[in-house]
């Protein structure tokens, strides 16, 4: 399958109904240049909502992503910036607003895992590092997106959604402790924002990704990979637009009653 191509609903015969259509406004996606990120944008394009990707890398890539979108008849725009900086988060944003007037929901995917190291081995910036993406840059791009979604504020309400990993309960691998602490902490955050945002329209949930066929995960090499696989129940790994629909029904109003939930993808891990 090409690294962006949607599953056809035929692939989904008698399984779900084709992507619901979200509120009115944009949809913005935080590390939608690729895998996941990529998968989610299409999907919620495809079902008419415009959408905002926000990147720190690989700008072909998101290029590749808007310009498939706009092919198709949607509207997407691309923006350099790095979701663990306050000042870069609050332009990106800025952006948005100039360029589609409001916000339907926010999708935090962007991740930065680090590298593998022991206890003993771990340096202190690797671990910032990380918590300053997977933690503060959800925080950021939260805070941001609740300014103009909340009721409070004069907003339509929405939804939030923030890509948490399998990792965060204890199935991940020694070496990754500060991988796992951030997705914990982010799935800790989000039920505390629920509580807070749901009087004010804005639903906040998790999807917990567990093993997925993503670029990182396919780069791997073949015996970590197939450890990996061997710990599914289901036998398999999981594709990006698997984990893209889970996505997509907690944004949309068939999931209106859903706030405070973290979802799990994976395959019965």
């Amino acid at each position: 399958m090409p690294p962006h191509e949607i599953v056809s609903d035929e692939h989904w015969a008698g399984t779900r109904e084709p992507t619901p259509p979200l509120k009115p406004g944009a949809l913005v996606v935080t590390g939608g240049g690729r895998g996941i990120g990529a998968q989610i944008a299409l999907r919620a394009a495809r079902a008419g909502t415009p959408v905002a990707l926000i990147y720190r890398s690989r700008p072909e890539a998101a290029s590749q992503v808007v310009a498939e979108i706009e092919a198709a008849g949607g509207r997407a725009i691309a923006i350099a910036a790095d979701v663990g900086s306050e000042t870069q988060v609050h332009q990106a944003f800025e952006s948005i607003d100039r360029v589609f007037g409001s916000l339907c929901g926010l999708v935090n995917n962007a991740v930065f895992a680090g590298e593998p190291a022991r206890l003993s081995e771990l340096r202190m910036e690797e671990f910032d590092a990380v918590f300053r993406t997977n933690v503060g840059g959800a925080f950021l791009c939260a805070r941001e997106a609740a300014k103009r979604l909340s009721t409070r504020n004069g907003g339509a309400g929405g939804a939030i959604v923030s890509m948490s990993s399998a990792i965060a309960i204890g199935t991940g691998a020694p070496g990754w402790v500060h991988f796992a602490a951030s997705k914990g902490a982010l799935e800790t955050m989000s039920r505390g924002l629920a509580k807070e945002l749901a009087p004010e329209g804005v639903r906040v949930n998790v999807v917990r990704a567990g093993v997925i066929g993503t670029e990182s995960r396919l780069g791997q090499n073949a015996e970590f990979r197939n450890r990996a696989i061997a710990s599914v129940p289901m036998g398999r790994m999981g594709d990006p637009a698997e984990v893209a629909a889970a996505v997509l029904w907690l944004l949309s109003p068939d999931a209106s009653y859903v706030s405070g939930a973290t979802l799990d993808v994976g395959g019965g891990l």
